[in-house]
């Protein structure tokens, strides 16, 4: 009898197979872009081998579409993070610039940080970010916020349990 793995990589493979080129033609639809469609295609089924797909499709295209649409939507807010981080190093003088390595790990770095920090509230992301990257107090960020130094801890304990939990 062969193992689940087998059988969901046979599944996997049969869902790639009968469904990858209509996947890359959706995706190049709503991209405009035939590599980026090709690249995210790849995307959906790598997260398709990560993790838990049903045994049974009975409409696969709509299942492969809901998680494209995932996968997209990353993709999206990824490309958000690069342009606001190319435009802050594009205020940075040449001569402080940070090397293509450290640009491409900070990036990493905001890409990781977004995710962890995705679900929130905008008022606690916000309150976690002037904490973490404006070294204000809880006071001063209720100050800034509108919100009461209580109404800050409870969003910094959300935003802390949420980057815990990532680690």
């Amino acid at each position: 009898m062969p193992s689940d793995v087998v059988v969901l990589q046979q599944h996997i493979h049969t869902l790639y197979s009968d469904h990858h080129g209509w996947l890359q033609g959706w995706l190049r639809k709503k991209l405009g872009c035939t590599h980026g469609a090709a690249d995210l295609a790849q995307d959906t089924f790598l997260r398709l081998l990560t993790s838990r797909v049903p045994s049974h499709l009975d409409e696969p295209r709509a299942y492969l579409t809901t998680v494209a649409r995932h996968v997209l939507l990353n993709h999206h807010r990824r490309q958000k993070l690069e342009r606001a981080w190319l435009a802050e190093l594009a205020q940075v003088p040449p001569a402080f610039a940070p090397s293509a390595e450290d640009r491409a790990m900070v990036l990493e770095t905001l890409v990781a940080i977004d995710a962890m920090l995705d679900g929130l509230s905008t008022k606690a992301r916000r309150a976690f970010l002037l904490s973490q990257l404006d070294g204000m107090t809880y006071a001063e960020i209720a100050a800034e916020t509108g919100v009461s130094v209580s109404r800050v801890r409870q969003y910094m304990s959300q935003a802390l349990t949420r980057c815990y939990a990532a680690l």
